[in-house]
């Protein structure tokens, strides 16, 4: 598999830090579980993202700088749940964000073997 340049982000990557800042900026909480649920509102439910792909995404961001993440302090409140890790995006994380562009370059659908 040939990597990808330095510093490109994959429009995965991009939905993630958007929907980051929208759990934001209404003051929710930014997890996991969260992120999978704001992405799949915002596209009506059509690309839904595998927990796993999401991880790893989260992770590739985090050791880019784009996103801070800890685990939550557990409180009364969440008796009976594990704890979750907490995401926030960075100043630099925002920037990039800000800097998107227009166009995100699509990877062309795979052709079937039977064309």
């Amino acid at each position: 598999m040939a990597s990808r340049p330095v510093g490109r982000l994959l429009d995965l990557e991009y939905r993630i830090l958007e929907s980051c800042l929208e759990l934001e900026a209404a003051s929710e909480p930014v997890y996991g579980f969260a992120l999978a649920q704001r992405m799949s509102e915002a596209d009506g439910g059509h690309g839904l993202v595998g927990h796993g792909t999401l991880y790893k995404a989260l992770g590739r961001l985090s050791k880019m700088g784009l996103l801070e993440s800890n685990w939550e302090v557990p409180g009364d409140e969440d008796q009976g749940r594990p704890r979750r890790r907490l995401y926030r995006v960075t100043g630099e994380g925002a920037r990039v964000v800000s800097l998107r562009p227009a166009v995100v370059a699509m990877i062309p659908p795979a052709r079937s073997a039977l064309a």
